[in-house]
């Protein structure tokens, strides 16, 4: 089972193309645990006041994906999840909103987690969901002390450069909505910095599969890689039709 990584880009396109791994792997846990009604799908969201209309908007994409029995993890920004809200769960969907409420709402189950990933559950982050999944994960901000690094659009609320502890699933950062909001330039800077150790930033309607084997990128976009090199960075690009 894997890691899956959405950029951000919403309504589905492509007939749900960079979806669809996903909800075959859940369906092949649900299978394996002799479930008949569907894949058991924990569907998380961190918003104030539109949740249970974005619940419902994505529980009818995903109906179009998959046979699922969704399960609503809802919670206003950083209101805590408790770890038991992912029982018996055969996938874990993280969405999107504002990166650092959803850290700090999911913080008291990043045990539970780890836990479930490493015992083989799906997980797909989008957008924040993305974000999140670092040992050490970028969760917004616009400047290194007085030096702009990115747009303040896309700042997350957050001034300054912030890295904390994130779900820890993978040990490289994610940043998202790189070429649309322009990301890239503050994985660059905390590269630089030293803040991270490198890291990717995902495009918009593009998805990147971490399992076993060798990465996957799916969708109509791109995957930037940023690297330490002697004292400076090394940026490169993967596609779909590169993967």
């Amino acid at each position: 089972m894997s890691i899956h990584l959405i950029g951000g880009g919403w309504p589905v396109e492509d007939e749900g193309a960079v979806y669809r791994p996903f909800f075959d792997e859940i369906a092949a846990h649900a299978e394996a645990a002799g479930k008949l009604e569907g894949a058991r799908l924990a569907i998380v969201l961190v918003r104030d006041g539109d949740a249970p209309e974005k619940y419902a908007e994505l529980v009818a994409a995903f109906e179009l994906l998959g046979k699922i029995e969704p399960v609503a993890v809802l919670a206003p920004e950083n209101a805590p999840i408790a770890p038991a809200a992912f029982a018996d769960v055969d996938g874990i969907v993280v969405w999107g909103g504002l990166t650092p409420a959803y850290r700090q709402s999911l913080e008291p189950s990043f045990l539970e987690l780890r836990r479930l990933v490493a015992s083989g559950v799906p997980y797909l982050g989008f957008s924040a969901g993305a974000a999140i999944v670092a040992e050490r994960a970028i969760v917004g901000g616009w400047k290194i002390d007085a030096v702009e690094i990115g747009a303040e659009e896309a700042s997350e609320d957050l001034e300054q450069l912030t890295v904390a502890e994130g779900l820890g699933l993978i040990d490289l950062a994610v940043d998202v909505h790189a070429a649309q909001w322009g990301s890239v330039s503050r994985l660059i800077a905390a590269t630089e910095a030293g803040l991270v150790d490198g890291g990717v930033a995902i495009d918009e309607h593009t998805g990147l599969v971490i399992g076993e084997g060798p990465l996957r990128v799916l969708g109509r976009g791109s995957v930037w890689k940023v690297t330490p090199d002697s004292g400076s960075v090394r940026v490169s690009t993967a596609g779909a039709d590169r993967a």
